[in-house]
């Protein structure tokens, strides 16, 4: 059977919703795709029409789009697109539907990180602990580099891991374009 296979981009309109069935995990949420047109009066990018379809997203597909999409995100959907007339309260209601494929973010308009699933289905259930990338504090020694490289953080005569010698306090003393830190007044 023939299928009508599209490539949506736009935007996430709405947050999804995660519902585990009898036929395994699916997920749903609404996509807004606004085209973008140069307007020759005013001479600049402007807004055209917003086309919103309903994303359905089935088994692993479902629980990592749970896992990764939040309202806004920037995405690109692949699927099959499949236009649903029905009548309701006595009026005809026209609905387009992407049964994705593929669903990423779209990083033409942002960054993003990847990481693989652990088991298939159970990545949306089991939460793991972000990495930390934060890095060191500012208040952590760093190593000056001098003409004989960086200094050493272990060294006795350099306390604070600056490349400064010791002074008669034992804490290290200020060179030129170092300022000394300044006594907090407790109050």
């Amino acid at each position: 059977m023939n299928e009508t296979i599209v490539c949506a981009v736009g935007n996430v309109a709405t947050q999804p919703v995660y519902r585990e069935t009898p036929s395994g995990p699916s997920a749903r949420f609404r996509l807004a795709v606004t085209s973008r047109y140069w307007d020759r009066e005013k001479n600049t990018w402007a807004d055209g029409h917003t086309n919103f379809f309903t994303v359905w997203a089935n088994r692993q597909l479902a629980t990592n789009t749970a896992a990764s999409l939040s309202v806004g995100d920037p995405v690109v959907v692949q699927g099959r697109l499949k236009v649903r007339t029905e009548v309701r309260e006595g009026q005809s209601r026209t609905s387009a539907d992407l049964d994705a494929v593929a669903i990423g973010h779209d990083l033409a308009r942002g960054t993003s990180a990847f990481r693989r699933a652990g088991k298939p289905e159970t990545a949306a259930r089991t939460a793991r602990p972000e990495p930390d990338w934060e890095t060191a504090a500012p208040h952590t020694a760093r190593p000056a580099a001098g003409p004989a490289g960086p200094a050493d953080p272990t060294d006795p005569a350099d306390p604070d891991g600056r490349g400064e010698p010791a002074g008669p306090d034992g804490q290290g003393v200020a060179g030129p374009g170092q300022p000394e830190d300044e006594p907090v007044a407790v109050t």
